[in-house]
């Protein structure tokens, strides 16, 4: 069936005339599931889907959370929303999902081209939202992980599973392979990923061209002697699930011994849970890369993550960020700030999906026939993807 490419706007009280289009600048919002509430669709302000989900145009989503404000605080006003619906829109508001038009991605496409081209030292910092359209969901998205556990606590529901995934079927997406391009042309010098799904090394970024802070799910290392493997597999649980350690409930170890000869150690996985340390070494190349920066692509990141997060602001000044995400970020006032030397602002706030962000940069940094050819490789690539994932 094909995907639907213009929708109605969710809000009852739209005036606007156009629909919103796939194309177009909109918000697209989920909340508790009416039937959860008891809201009745004669009672709302929004067509609300089955799921609590809705499309608005931007503007008529700043008016509803104005006046879901206002009802909030009984304040008198026209066509004040039922407390039910109140607390629909603010819980929809803790993760909506801003859309910027074709036309303005376009227009930022072309001022981070040149600010790529004009970089001497650009690193990328990279988070879930680089693989959400390689299969793996987000954590603080409209449907995210974090977001469906949150809401199940509120409704009394258990989070409805959506099915699970194998990180060795997951094949890297166009942003994973246009920041490959990038450092292969000398643009991009370095990649800081909170990912741990081993799709920026399975592109093609080299070892020592990456610091994954988070770890890696198909590196192991051994706890006594430090060697460390890259399998072709994800590393977790080879030989059935390890007993968790007493204190924490958790166990690095997954069923594999050293290789190396003379050692007895144990293997262990590189993820980072929360409570662990990031790996020193690990760490210290991220900072060493961040302090040279001057320019940082944030791509699929809330930027919410501590210290990870910190490391974007390490560079020379000013601070040139380039934000593409679809929700605001603590760091977003930076993008803004102006250009003293330049004129105009010192960095691009992009809200959307990499995707389509880096496609639009790949047509303005790469001659036409270039860009062809390299696109049209993908089918090549991916053939090679997926005899590096052959166990």
């Amino acid at each position: 069936m094909a995907e639907k490419t213009s929708y109605l706007c969710s809000y009852k009280k739209c005036n606007k005339k156009e629909a919103i289009t796939r194309g177009g600048c909109r918000v697209e919002i989920k909340s508790f599931e009416p039937a959860q509430t008891g809201l009745k669709d004669k009672d709302a302000l929004v067509k609300w889907g089955d799921a609590g989900d809705a499309i608005l145009h931007e503007e008529c989503w700043r008016s509803l959370v104005t006046q879901s404000k206002a009802a909030a605080s009984h304040s008198s006003t026209p066509n004040t929303m039922t407390q039910t619906e109140v607390a629909m829109v603010t819980e929809a508001k803790k993760t909506a999902e801003y859309f910027d038009s074709e036309e303005k991605v376009k227009s930022e496409a072309k001022r981070v081209a040149h600010m790529l081209r004009g970089s001497s030292h650009c690193i990328a910092f990279t988070g879930a939202g680089i693989s959400t359209s390689a299969g793996i969901g987000d954590f603080r998205g409209k449907s995210g992980k974090w977001t469906e556990m949150d809401r199940a606590k509120v409704t009394g529901k258990g989070a409805k599973s959506k099915g699970g995934f194998r990180y060795s079927d997951l094949r890297p997406t166009y942003t994973h392979e246009a920041l490959v391009k990038l450092m292969k042309m000398g643009i991009l010098k370095y990649v800081i990923s909170q990912n741990t799904d081993g799709l920026h090394r399975l592109s093609g970024i080299p070892r020592d061209g990456i610091s994954e802070l988070h770890g890696n799910a198909f590196h192991e290392k051994c706890e006594d002697c430090g060697t460390r493997y890259e399998r072709p597999s994800a590393s977790r649980l080879a030989g059935g699930v390890p007993k968790a350690c007493e204190q924490c409930r958790i166990n690095h170890r997954t069923g594999r011994m050293c290789e190396r000869k003379g050692c007895q150690g144990y293997l262990m996985n590189t993820i980072i849970n929360f409570g662990d340390n990031l790996e020193s070494h690990v760490l210290s190349k991220a900072v060493e890369h961040a302090e040279k920066n001057d320019l940082v692509l944030c791509l699929g990141t809330t930027l919410m993550v501590s210290p990870a997060n910190s490391l974007v602001e390490m560079g020379k000044k000013p601070v040139r960020l380039v934000i593409c995400n679809r929700q605001p970020t603590p760091m977003d006032a930076l993008c803004y700030e102006p250009d003293v030397a330049n004129g105009g602002q010192v960095g691009s706030r992009v809200f959307g999906d990499c995707d389509h962000l880096m496609r639009e940069v790949m047509r303005c940094i790469l001659p036409q026939d270039a860009l062809q050819e390299w696109e049209d490789g993908r089918e090549d690539r991916m053939e090679e993807y997926n005899k590096q994932r052959e166990c």
